[in-house]
C-alpha cells in the first residue's frame, strides 16, 4: 500500500511538473488570432462528446467491415464533402499527360528523373501542373513511390540543374519565376532511391492559388457555374481543390510501367497535411499516408478547443477559401458540427496513416492529433489494424506508435524537419 501511494506521488509531482513546463511555454503567446480568443489552458478546453466513428446515422452500430464500407464510409465521405472540404468533379475527360522528360540520370546515377505535365482541360495554355519524378535507377521492377505535395516550386525542392523552371504565385495574383536557392520544400531523393523508393513532388499552386480570391486563376475558377463567382456552399474550397489534383497525378501514375501504382503514398505538411489526409479518405488508390502538422481541419480534434478553431480558419480574412462555404456554419459552436477530425483519420482504415506533429506546434494542437488517432482505432481494429494503443501521448522523438495509424511528434515545432525524414522512410519501408 505504501509503495503505490509512493508511486501515485510520483506521478501527481511529475504531471504537475509537466503541466508548469506546458504553461510557461504558451503563457506568452498571442491570446487572439483575427480577433477571436486562442485557448492554449488545458483546463479550459471545455466538455466535449465526439460523434462515435462507428454509429451509422440511423442510430444501428457498424460491427463488422462490410457494413463500414458499404454503408458508414460512404455516409462520412458525403458528411465531409457538403460540410467540411467541399464536393469535387470528377475527373476529366480532356485531361492528357505530356511526358516531357522521358528518364534522364540524376544525383550521380542513382536515380532516374521523369518530368510531366498534366492538362487538366483540353486548352492546354492554362490549368496545368507539373510532376518531378525520381526512381531508383537499379529498380528491376515498378518502383513503390512518395508523392509530396510541396509549397515550393519543383526547381527549388530539389538540388538538380535539370529540372524545369517552375513558377510561384506572387501575393499580387501574379505568376512569376521561382527564385533559385533552398528553399522549405526540399526533398532528399539520394535517402528514398537509396531504399528503392521512388519520390516525386508537386507545387500544389500550379493547380489553384492559396490566397483569397485564387479562384478565379485556379482550377476552382474552371468549374464555376455561369454567372457565378463563388463555390455553391456544399462546393470545392482550395484543400479539396489540391487534392483533386492529386488524385489526377494518381491517374497518370496509374499509367506509368515503372511505377507500382499499388504502392504510391503521399505527405504534405500543415495545409498540405489537411490536404492529403482528405486526398487519402477521398481517394482510396492511395496506399499510405504522411499527415505532418495538419493541425485544424486535418487530424486535430475541433471539438477540442485549443489553439487554432474553427472560427480562425474560416474568418474571411484568412483561410474561408480553402473550406466549403458550409464549414463556416460550425465556427461559434464546435459541437454542432457532424463531423471531426478521429472521423476523418478513420477514413484511412485499413490502410497506414502516420500523424507527424511537434511537441511545440501548440497551434496545431498535437494533444488533439493524438486524441483523433485514439478516438479512430476502433474502426482500424474492426480491419485488424493497430493504432496507438493506449491513451498515454509518446514523447517527442520516440518511435513507439509506428503502427498501421500511427503517431509520431518530433521535438520542435510546425513542420517537417530533416529528423522526421528517417521516420517517413521507416514507416514507408515497413508497410509500403
Amino acid at each position: 500500500m505504501k509503495l503505490f501511494s509512493i508511486n501515485k506521488l510520483v506521478i501527481l509531482v511529475v504531471s504537475i511538473l509537466a503541466s508548469s513546463f506546458l504553461y510557461a511555454q504558451t503563457e506568452n503567446l498571442p491570446k487572439t488570432s483575427a480577433g477571436f480568443p486562442v485557448n492554449y489552458n488545458e483546463d479550459s478546453v471545455g466538455n466535449y462528446t465526439l460523434p462515435d466513428v462507428l454509429t451509422l446515422q440511423n442510430g444501428n452500430k457498424v460491427t463488422d467491415t462490410k457494413t463500414w464500407n458499404e454503408k458508414r464510409r460512404p455516409e462520412l465521405i458525403k458528411l465531409f464533402e457538403e460540410q467540411q472540404f467541399g464536393k469535387m468533379p470528377s475527373r476529366p475527360a480532356e485531361m492528357t499527360f505530356n511526358v516531357f522528360d522521358k528518364g534522364t540520370p540524376a544525383f550521380n546515377g542513382k536515380a532516374i528523373r521523369k518530368q510531366v505535365t498534366v492538362y487538366f482541360t483540353k486548352d492546354t495554355t492554362q490549368h496545368k501542373m507539373d510532376l518531378l519524378i525520381y526512381l531508383p535507377a537499379n529498380a528491376n521492377k515498378p518502383a513503390p513511390l512518395l508523392l509530396v505535395i510541396n509549397f515550393a516550386a519543383n526547381s527549388n525542392a530539389v538540388d538538380d540543374p535539370g529540372v524545369k523552371q517552375g513558377y510561384i504565385w506572387s501575393r499580387e495574383g501574379q505568376k512569376i519565376p521561382a527564385a533559385q536557392g533552398r528553399s522549405m520544400g526540399k526533398l532528399d531523393v539520394a535517402s528514398f532511391v537509396a531504399e528503392g523508393i521512388g519520390i516525386a513532388t508537386v507545387y500544389y499552386g500550379d493547380i489553384e492559388p492559396d490566397f483569397k480570391g485564387g479562384i478565379q486563376f485556379g482550377i476552382r475558377g474552371h468549374y464555376l457555374k455561369p454567372g457565378t463567382t463563388q463555390p455553391a456552399p456544399d462546393e470545392w474550397g482550395a484543400i479539396s481543390a489540391w487534392s483533386w489534383g492529386l488524385s489526377r497525378a494518381m491517374d497518370y501514375f496509374e499509367t506509368d510501367k515503372q511505377i507500382d501504382a499499388k504502392r504510391v503514398a503521399l505527405q504534405g505538411t500543415s495545409r498540405l497535411g489537411k490536404t492529403v489526409l482528405w486526398t487519402g479518405a477521398h481517394d482510396p488508390r492511395y496506399k499510405l499516408v504522411i499527415a505532418s502538422c495538419s493541425g485544424e481541419g486535418g487530424a486535430a480534434l475541433s471539438r477540442r478547443n485549443y489553439g487554432e478553431n474553427i472560427a480562425h480558419m474560416t474568418d474571411t480574412s484568412r483561410y474561408y477559401y480553402q473550406f466549403a462555404p458550409n464549414r463556416h456554419n460550425y465556427a461559434t459552436d464546435f459541437n454542432s458540427a457532424p463531423v471531426d477530425a478521429h472521423m476523418l483519420v478513420a477514413l484511412m482504415a485499413p490502410r497506414p496513416l502516420l500523424l507527424q506533429t511537434g511537441d511545440t506546434d501548440y497551434w496545431s494542437d498535437p494533444k488533439g492529433e493524438f486524441l483523433a488517432a485514439v478516438a479512430a482505432e476502433p474502426v482500424y481494429k474492426l480491419f485488424g489494424k493497430k493504432g496507438p494503443g493506449t491513451d498515454v501521448m509518446p514523447k517527442a522523438g520516440e518511435q513507439t506508435m509506428l503502427n498501421t495509424l500511427g503517431y509520431y511528434m518530433h521535438a520542435g515545432g510546425h513542420g517537417t524537419i530533416p529528423s522526421d525524414w528517417p521516420v517517413y522512410i521507416a514507416y514507408l519501408k515497413k508497410y509500403l
